[in-house]
């Protein structure tokens, strides 16, 4: 199904909250390796799920590793090309500077959030990088999947670190 522009139609409700559910649960996978609670899970055009990713920044010692990013990899591998027009990036956390430029320079349609994130979000509530008038790609942003999860589970990990 297409839109009337001819782009893909974005996922269902329904299918964008399972999207976040498969996000949740990579979120929790993170804990085991004291990283912060964030999964990220790319929506090819169809709706079929092309990447997935959680936290590594620990795990791997790599400050790049962000659920987004490995989360964009694994669907640019998939596709087998860096441009990810028509796809939808459905993450539990507002996208950081970095992760809302990758967003951007992937050309992801949308990027859908669980939670937003009022101390380094970047795609509205801080900062707003990928509706930037001077960049050359601009990305539609949902927020409020599942927003009550997903904050319960950063606010939890947080509360167990005190």
């Amino acid at each position: 199904m297409t839109a009337a522009s001819g782009a893909p139609a974005p996922p269902s409700d329904a299918a964008l909250a399972g999207a976040m559910g498969v996000a949740l649960d990579l979120a929790r996978e993170a804990v085991g390796d004291g990283d912060v609670p964030i999964g990220a899970v790319v929506l090819g055009p169809a709706g079929e799920v092309l990447g997935r990713g959680r936290n590594r920044r620990e795990a791997d010692g790599d400050p790049t590793a962000h659920a987004e990013i490995l989360a964009l990899r694994e669907a640019s591998a998939a596709l087998g090309s860096w441009r990810l027009s028509g796809c939808t990036l459905v993450v539990t956390l507002e996208p950081c500077t970095m992760c809302a430029g990758a967003a951007v320079l992937a050309r992801v349609d949308r990027v859908v959030l669980g939670a937003w994130d009022p101390k380094a979000g970047a795609t509205g509530s801080v900062r707003d990088v990928v509706r930037d008038a001077r960049l050359n790609h601009r990305v539609e942003v949902l927020a409020g999947v599942r927003e009550a999860e997903c904050a319960a589970l950063l606010r939890d990990f947080f509360t167990d670190l005190r």
